[in-house]
């Protein structure tokens, strides 16, 4: 029987089917790419055909057909095996990411297990709603022209950083291609902060890679379990503070934010000075053991109430604060529009939402900086190796520890700049990021640094690495000795917080050989940093010390407008032998120095190192002075009008709005102005007012244009 004119339609279609799918259509042709990573696409293939047609009739004998067929293919990639080090994994793409470049792009194992282990914490608690405010916040601020430094632990958090929150990174070292979007943690054995690596280029593109990573737990932040509730601190600038809290309550609401409320308790002096003054009143004698018993009973009662400096409470939608707690005015001011809570926020902390929106000069610093420079702070490298030797000496700077009374070249530098913080840095001589890290936990620890490490140091007993910096470190290092995790994470936390060692704490540390001096060195500490805010701190001084030493003027411009609060234009435009003489009286006196008078010898001590370098500042000018901004004007810099003591800003300010117009006399500036007798003789004595008549009266030799004549008044 011969074949009917359709199956050869059929067949037709199917073998033109055959030839379009194949073995390679499923699985595709294998990608090498340039560093040794093999890509497989892995493609869907649906296809359909459909065949139709019919006999007509005819006179003749032989039948007529009449029919037609038609086919279709769709392939779509659906996944990719990826074959990369020995090991395959397979990328599902979704429908909107159809391409090969997510499979090249894909996150590093590492990376991915991280953030799995994180969000799974974050969202399985209830904590993502935290993140998320934290990260309008910040990106407001970021919008606004303002950076935020992240305090506190939150560093450690992996999660934070790729929302924005913190631009510390929490993964170990590792080299990272902006261009290309990948990353490689197999780095040189030793290095435990990315910063310090040894420069590279991309094995792709060729590119400079970005050298990131500090190798901070988790843990640290969000506890073992990740079950501790989080504490998400911010730096704002001081000057986006009242913006930054006026958008937390755009966010949730005007009735659902409120100030965090504090309690001032009676201390031990303060309690004594009350039980005697009771005893006195009432004609009582009692013994020392009597008053010391009314003293306890004493200390620690309500005084009166305040508000925290940055603290702000969130409170539901579905809930009326009152079922919470009282609200107050802060210190029972009815005339205050700030509302806080009445109880202190500790006895709420596990319950309501507290933010805290704290001021800080270094953000403001910072945005000074970009604004008079033009440069992005994020574009400043940490590597530096000008600003790195600033640590252990001031010769990058051009001047000599004896030019400027000081070996290093940090003063200035936030957190680097104290007299403590400096002898740190002479000990310890440091020359990496992580050396700094480590001395910035020191120096901001309770009994970490004297009488503890600085004696292990100096013994021989442990290095600077060895020893107990921040709190991550006892966690890592009993790790390391094969304690068990749990109990290296309880170690840590009961350590930082000054509780000591419980016995089974020393029992698993001397099991696993920790060495005698680590575990005395535990017991000795009362209060520990994290790593993640050490980090962020020394990030912000490798900063600022860039600009110090390669755009000077500028740095010094942004310092002494924001950080030198004892700079006094009438006594400290000297030469630098009176500057020196100045700062030998206030150290000799330094004892019962009050904490104006160190301000003042903090900025005499900048001053001299500002001379020193080959600069001067120009005294205040009514026409040039900025109200309260030092500005650089021709290598040097002006002062501004609230540089010189005893002058405020509003009367800067009046002086600033009236001096479009040319001043006739100091009457004039008197009346426009609205300055008082008491700020002109300050103008007076600080030269600003030099070559300006005293009053509005002309004279008739001015009036003729006749400088050499005689000078009769008119008036």
């Amino acid at each position: 029987m011969s074949q009917h004119p359709i199956e050869g339609l059929m067949d037709v279609t199917l073998e033109k089917i055959k030839s379009m799918v194949d073995s390679n259509t499923i699985i595709g042709n294998p990608i090498n790419m340039a560093d040794g990573t093999l890509v497989l696409p892995i493609s869907k293939v649906t296809f359909g055909f459909a065949s139709g047609g019919a006999d007509f009739p005819s006179k003749t004998t032989k039948d007529l057909f009449g029919g037609g067929s038609g086919a279709g293919v769709n392939i779509q990639p659906v996944a990719f095996l990826v074959v990369k080090d020995g090991c395959v994994r397979t990328i599902q793409l979704s429908d909107g990411s159809n391409t090969i470049d997510r499979a090249l792009t894909m996150l590093p194992e590492l990376v991915e297990k991280r953030l799995d282990k994180e969000l799974g914490s974050i969202i399985g608690y209830g904590y993502a709603t935290l993140y998320d405010i934290a990260s309008k916040l910040v990106k407001k601020s970021n919008s606004d022209g303002y950076l935020v430094g992240s305090r506190g632990s939150v560093g450690s958090s992996l999660v934070a950083t790729m929302c924005g929150i913190t631009e510390v990174n929490a993964l170990p070292p590792h080299y990272r291609c902006k261009h290309c979007r990948k990353a490689w943690f197999d780095i040189p054995e030793g290095y435990t902060v990315g910063v310090d690596l040894p420069d590279r280029d991309c094995p792709i593109c060729g590119q400079k890679l970005t050298k990131d990573g500090f190798d901070i737990p988790f843990e640290v932040f969000l506890g073992f379990k990740g079950d501790k509730v989080p504490d998400i601190d911010l730096n704002f600038s001081g000057e986006y503070q009242p913006q930054a809290r006026a958008y937390v309550e755009e966010l949730f609401g005007t009735g659902y934010v409120f100030r965090a409320g504090t309690i001032g308790t009676l201390a031990d002096k303060t309690a004594y000075g009350y039980v005697m003054k009771y005893l006195e009143k009432r004609g009582m004698v009692a013994s020392e053991a009597e008053k010391n018993r009314l003293v306890a009973g004493c200390v620690g009662v309500k005084r009166t109430t305040g508000q925290h400096p940055g603290g702000m409470v969130v409170l539901p939608r579905a809930y009326d604060i009152c079922q919470f707690t009282a609200i107050q005015h802060p210190a029972d001011d009815n005339e205050s529009s700030i509302i806080t809570t009445h109880y202190d926020f500790n006895s709420m902390h596990d319950i309501l939402v507290k933010l805290d929106i704290l001021g800080h000069d270094d953000p403001t610093m910072m945005h000074m900086l970009e604004r008079i420079t033009g440069i992005n702070y994020k574009t400043i490298p940490l590597d530096d190796k000008d600003v790195m030797s600033l640590f252990q000496g001031p010769e990058a700077l051009g001047v000599t520890p004896e030019q400027i009374n000081c070996t290093t070249g940090t003063l200035g530098l936030p957190e680097f700049g104290t007299a403590f913080v400096r002898g740190m840095l002479d000990e310890t001589k440091p020359s990496t990021m992580e050396e700094l890290i480590r001395i910035s936990g020191l120096s901001h620890g309770t009994d970490v640094w004297l009488g503890n490490a600085k004696d292990l140091i100096n013994s021989g007993t442990a290095t600077l690495k060895e020893c107990i910096c921040t709190r991550d470190d006892i966690m890592n290092y009993l790790i390391s000795k094969g304690v068990p995790a749990k109990i290296s994470f309880d170690t840590m936390e009961s350590v930082r917080k000054g509780r000591g060692l419980k016995p089974e704490m020393e029992a698993a540390m001397a099991e696993h050989n920790v060495p005698q001096w680590f575990v005395d060195s535990c017991k000795k500490i009362k209060y520990m940093f994290p790593k993640g805010h050490a980090v962020a701190y020394v990030t912000m001084a490798l900063r600022v010390g860039w600009f110090k030493v390669h755009m000077p003027l500028a740095y010094y411009a942004a310092y002494f407008t924001i950080r030198a609060t004892g700079f006094d234009a009438a006594t400290m435009i000297l030469p630098p032998e009176l500057v020196r003489e100045r700062l030998r009286e206030c150290q000799e006196n330094d004892q019962k120095a009050t904490a104006k008078e160190k301000d003042a010898q903090t900025a005499l001590e900048m001053v001299l190192e500002f001379v020193m370098r080959g600069f001067r500042f120009l005294p205040a000018d009514l026409y040039k002075s900025d109200v309260k901004d030092f500005t650089m004007e021709d290598g040097c810099l002006r002062v501004p009008f609230t540089a010189i003591g005893g002058l405020g800003e509003a009367a800067a300010q009046g002086i600033v709005d009236a001096r479009s117009q040319p001043f006739l006399s100091v009457e004039d500036l008197k009346n426009r102005g609205h300055v008082s007798s008491a700020v002109v003789e300050l103008l007076r004595a600080a030269g600003a007012l030099e070559g300006l008549k005293d009053t509005n009266q002309v004279t008739l030799t001015e009036l003729m244009g006749d400088p050499g004549g005689e000078q009769t008044s008119l008036l």
